[in-house]
């Protein structure tokens, strides 16, 4: 067992070194430390061994699973700081420097936060199949709830997403329980615009599962990230809401920073504004993706990244931020 073990951390260190981008090395470390891997294939059978085999090959087993996980932690450090250096220096200077728009400052903001928190940083398919954005989320056909998101059908079958939630899905299938993720990203719904809803616009999804989860833990993050995006105090409401993919489901909204919770047409003249669907991920959905609902429980969010940066930035008509005028971008960070 020892030599084949040595085998696999130097198959492991070999396909580490090909890898160019966070998603390929979290696919190794699913392939190394995953359900299917030949370390837990060992770690499975040692109920199987007698004393004296498992006073062997238990800590030996424990000390390559570290290992493995180690150089998969520090190979993921190189990619984040060879992604933050890597620049030409003997390209030309444009002395007029461009701007970066608010949603990508937000959504900058908040997946540096999130990583902060343990969050890896995923992304799906804008084209989606009906199942990864419905069926698998526990919205089977002809169900009522489809009714609630107004879906762009592609003639090959697919949709337009209509949520990050099908990220949910993916990320559970492809690397199993403990589950810590954050998705930003565009999705599309056919709404009637007015000066809070648009036809495209970007939410960020997170997930956590584990053992124990409960919403005071989603509370906490929502609590800390809102906090951190607006440099200032703020004050939620937290609120019953519905949604067919968590149960309990709520809706989490912010006091409106446009007019200060007076009331606007941002608003609606409620002084609260709605930033967060939000729950306990429903049982079917955790069958969905693969995981044991009796063993694993977790907390699933949408934050509307297009309404924080409204809130953000004190902008009063969504339809300004799609609408491309550059004279207006100039107001922004610098990048």
């Amino acid at each position: 067992m020892k030599e084949e073990l040595k085998e696999v951390v130097l198959s492991l260190q070999n396909e580490l070194k090909d890898c160019t981008k966070e998603a390929d090395i979290l696919n190794v470390k699913s392939k190394y430390l995953g359900k299917k891997s030949t370390l837990n294939s060992y770690l499975a059978s040692l109920k199987d061994m007698t004393v004296e085999e498992k006073k062997v090959n238990g800590p030996l087993l424990n000390q390559i699973k570290k290992e493995i996980e180690k150089l998969v932690e520090d190979r993921l450090e190189e990619i984040v700081n060879q992604e933050i250096i890597s620049f030409d220096e003997t390209l030309p200077v444009d002395y007029e420097m461009g701007s970066l728009h608010p949603i990508t400052i937000v959504s900058k903001e908040i997946t540096d936060i999130m990583r902060r928190m343990g969050f890896t940083i995923v992304s799906g398919p804008e084209m989606e199949s009906d199942y990864y954005n419905f069926e698998a989320l526990n919205v089977p056909k002809d169900h009522p709830a489809r009714d609630m998101q107004d879906t762009y059908y592609l003639d090959n079958g697919m949709v337009l997403r209509t949520q990050t939630s099908d990220n949910q899905i993916h990320a559970m299938e492809n690397y199993g329980a403990p589950l810590r993720i954050c998705a930003p990203g565009r999705v599309f719904r056919n709404e009637d615009l007015d000066a809070n809803h648009e036809n495209t616009f970007f939410q960020i999804e997170g997930m956590v599962i584990d053992k124990e989860i409960s919403i005071e833990n989603l509370l906490y993050v929502m609590q800390n990230i809102l906090k951190e995006v607006m440099k200032q105090e703020v004050n939620l409401r937290l609120r019953p809401g519905y949604f067919p993919f968590t149960e309990p489901s709520y809706e989490i909204d912010m006091e409106c920073l446009i007019c200060g919770g007076v009331g606007c047409p941002t608003c609606k003249n409620s002084g609260y504004i709605e930033m967060v669907g939000s729950g306990m991920i429903h049982p079917n959905v955790l069958k969905s993706g693969g995981i044991d609902p009796e063993k694993y429980t977790g907390f699933a969010f949408g934050i509307g990244l297009t309404r924080l940066a409204m809130m953000k930035y004190k902008i009063s008509d969504v339809r300004i931020l799609n609408s491309g005028d550059l004279r207006y971008l100039k107001q922004f960070e610098i990048n």
